[in-house]
């Protein structure tokens, strides 16, 4: 498993470590309006996956406004913001935000994909600070666990990885 701390401290992940060249888990979370959304909802299209911690943080705002301003210039792409927020939080966040490109879910309900993907952080019920690219034929083309919860992930190797996906 990939080593995370959060504010310094050793965090431990439930689930499985996902791999590049893996097919993508599935997992099941919520949108906004308590709609199921499951990785089918994105078939045929190439995935950015952003996980955050809590949206409404800082280093996780700015994650969130950053895919989502890549997003706007890449065709077939669909960027999905993942956190254990509730939807309402989200659904209050991407009001004020004023983010159009970029679709923000909830794992609060049963951690499904913090599970699936490895990035459920044991001590405190968050998700870790993660990105993963999927391609258009829902295999991993690249993943990244963030060492350390407070960090920026690698923008710009994320963003190179789902422009290079099929």
């Amino acid at each position: 498993m990939a080593n995370v701390t959060f504010k310094g401290n050793p965090m431990t992940l439930i689930g499985s470590e996902v791999q590049v060249g893996d097919q993508a888990p599935n997992f099941s979370v919520l949108a906004n309006d308590l709609s199921p959304v499951t990785l089918e909802n994105y078939k045929g299209f190439k995935k950015l996956i952003s996980v955050v911690p809590s949206i409404d943080t800082g280093v996780c705002d700015q994650q969130t406004r950053k895919f989502n301003e890549e997003a706007a210039k890449l065709d077939n792409v669909k960027v999905i913001t993942v956190s254990m927020d509730l939807p309402f939080a989200q659904k209050r966040w991407c009001a004020a935000s004023g983010l159009d490109n970029v679709e923000v879910v909830s794992d609060h309900r049963d951690a499904s994909f913090g599970e699936a993907y490895g990035v459920l952080m044991q001590e405190l019920r968050l998700l870790a600070r993660s990105t993963f690219v999927v391609d258009s034929n829902d295999k991993v083309t690249y993943v990244e666990y963030v060492g350390e919860g407070t960090d920026h992930p690698n923008y710009e190797a994320a963003i190179e990885a789902v422009k290079s996906a099929e």
